[in-house]
Formats: structure tokens, C-alpha cells, sequence
């Protein structure tokens, strides 16, 4: 089953550095992507700006303390807070991560990684359906860079992201450049991860820059998307199709039309690959 969100095109992260020239007009923005937790909050200037951006353009929700993957109980308080601002601002689609962040009711405040274990399937999957009926509606779950594995994993971590998305009914927001920086971290094919993922839930693509460490790439979002990035996203386009996409960028933040020409690039990506996608099919 395809999960059912809309395309949008090329988004940009809500950020306050960029409030003055979004609320001046000029800038051409088709949707934002605000993060959750910073807007569960009674009231204040961030509602006040989500209000104004929610006026400019769609609006979608990208959480980072779900903790799906956690053994701790789901924390009841975020999910009421959350339910909350779904009701008022009404986003596109609301997506988190597929990881864990907390234990023994103590926050990591990092999004750390899964063993792919069928125990651990069955304990996703039952948490995902549970926050799915809290919420009223799917979620998107996001792959995470990874830097370590476990030893006990059984599945590819493609092959345990789709079959969470597939038993719990619910969608994927791709990160390419985490697939690029696991793939380079671990030793395994960018292409096949691609390959290996559920076409009909993906809902949603990241693109971000990211830090050559030397021994190991690292998720930064503190500069541009890379080549070997682009060429990725390229690979999922003809895969995939068209995916609502937004480039990440959360360090060293730029001026807005730095941001917005990553965006454009992506548009221009995504429209000449599919271009020649559909001369070589005709």
C-alpha cells in the first residue's frame, strides 16, 4: 500500500535566523519543515512563527525525541503535546526517526541506532502502531547515520526499515546522505540499500552535508550536499519518483538563499532525471 502523503517539492528547514526575509515575501519557499519539539510549548514567539509560516506555505512536522525504539514505556506527555500541535497547525505529515534516545528514563539527546533483530522488529512495529491510533494518522520514520553495529543484527538495515514500514503501515523519510555516510561508515552498497527499500513508503527525502572525519563520515548538516550525494539522490528519483525533498542544514546556517538554492538544485536534479528516466522508457 502507498502511503498517502502529497507531493509538496522542495522544502526548507524553519529556522529564525531566516523569519525576516520569509516574512518579507521574497523568498520562494514551496513547503518548511519545522521541528516538533521546539513548538510543544503553551505559547509564545515560535507559535506565533509557525502561525505566520503555516500562512506562507505547507507545513510538516520532524520530531527527534519519539525514541521509537526504546524499551522505556512511550512517554504519554510528548504524544498529548504532540497530538496537540498536529490539531492546530495541521501538517502535511509528521515523521521521526527510526532509533532509540532514551533509557532507564534518561534522555541521550542523540539518535542512536537499532540492532536488526526480529525481537527488535516485533517491539518497533508494536510501538509505531500504538503512537499511529495516539496520533490519528501515519508517520514517516527517518534512517539514521550510524557509526556503530551490533553483532546480534539477523536483517540489513534496509531490509529492517521496509518491514517496519510494511508491518506497521506506516511511511519513510529517506535520508540519502545518512544512507551515503552508513554505507561509507560500514562497507555496504548506497545502491542496494536504495534498491532494497519499499518504493510505495517513501514519503519524504533528506539531503544534508555532512563531515569526512578521516576515519569515518559524520552527519554534520553544516555545509553543502556533495557530489557523491547528488549522484545518490539521483539513483533514488529513478527509483522512487518524485519525493517531497528538503536539504538539511542546522549548523553554521547560511543566508535563506544559500539554503533555497540547494532546493533549487535538488528541484533541477529531480526534473532532469526523471526527464531522461521517461526518454529511455518512451
Amino acid at each position: 500500500m502507498a502511503i498517502a502523503v502529497p507531493y509538496l517539492g522542495h522544502g526548507v528547514g524553519l529556522r529564525p535566523p531566516h523569519f525576516p526575509r520569509l516574512w518579507d515575501g521574497t523568498a520562494r519557499v514551496d513547503w518548511f519543515e519545522a521541528i516538533s519539539e521546539n513548538y510543544m510549548i503553551p505559547g509564545g514567539r515560535p507559535l506565533a512563527a509557525l502561525e505566520r509560516a503555516r500562512e506562507l506555505a505547507p507545513v510538516v512536522l520532524h520530531g527527534v525525541s519519539l525514541s521509537i525504539g526504546s524499551i522505556d514505556p512511550l512517554d504519554e506527555a510528548y504524544l498529548d503535546a504532540l497530538r496537540a500541535l498536529i490539531a492546530r497547525f495541521e501538517p502535511a505529515w509528521v515523521s521521526d526517526h527510526l532509533c532509540w534516545s532514551s533509557a532507564g528514563g534518561h534522555v541521550a539527546h542523540d539518535l542512536l541506532p537499532l540492532p536488526y533483530t526480529e525481537e527488535a522488529l516485533d517491539h518497533v512495529v508494536a510501538r509505531v502502531v500504538a503512537v499511529q491510533e495516539r496520533l490519528g494518522q501515519r508517520i514517516l520514520l527517518e534512517n539514521v547515520s550510524t557509526y556503530l553495529t551490533y553483532a546480534h543484527s539477523a536483517l540489513a538495515e534496509w531490509e529492517f526499515l521496509g518491514a517496519v514500514a510494511e508491518r506497521a503501515d506506516c511511511g519513510i523519510l529517506l535520508d540519502v546522505n545518512n544512507v551515503f555516510v552508513s554505507a561509507t561508515n560500514h562497507g555496504f552498497s548506497a545502491e542496494t540499500y536504495l534498491a532494497g527499500l519499499p518504493a510505495a513508503r517513501i514519503g519524504q527525502i533528506h539531503l544534508a552535508g555532512h563531515t569526512d572525519m578521516g576515519a569515518y563520515l559524520f552527519d554534520t548538516h553544516d555545509g553543502p550536499v556533495i557530489d557523491r550525494v547528488w549522484d545518490l539522490y539521483r539513483t533514488a528519483v529513478r527509483r522512487f519518483g518524485r519525493v517531497s525533498t528538503l536539504v538539511e542544514w542546522d549548523e553554521h546556517i547560511p543566508e535563506l538563499d544559500v539554503v533555497c538554492a540547494e532546493a533549487e538544485r535538488a528541484r533541477a536534479a529531480e526534473a532532469e532525471t526523471l526527464q531522461v528516466t521517461h526518454a529511455a522508457t518512451a
